[in-house]
């Protein structure tokens, strides 16, 4: 509807909706390239274990396993999710992806 020269009404309202950025999740990202540099063969990796090797800044945050690089170690990783890749490289070299 017109409103002549008027400034129309749903241009002077102000505009208010739903976001859901409060309730996303957020993670520390960790690639399989970092764990080949920072952890020996038969190592149990925790997220403290990674707060503790430099890789991520706490525990709040849950951790996500990524699978860029490549990892000839035999590891026990622990992480709220691993990307595809990740998971497939770290039972390949006969290590266990173990979801927490």
């Amino acid at each position: 509807m017109k409103e002549g020269g008027q400034m129309p009404a749903f241009r002077r309202m102000p505009k208010r909706g739903f976001s859901n950025a409060r309730f996303r999740t957020v993670y520390s990202v960790v690639n399989v390239e970092d764990l080949e540099a920072r952890f020996e063969t038969g190592d149990h990796v925790t997220p403290t274990a990674l707060v503790q090797a430099g890789l991520i800044r706490d525990v709040r945050h849950p951790v996500k396993v990524l699978g860029q690089g490549e990892l000839k170690k035999k590891l026990t990783v622990d992480a709220a999710k691993y990307s595809k890749q990740a998971e497939e490289k770290i039972k390949a070299v006969g290590g266990e992806a173990r979801v927490i």
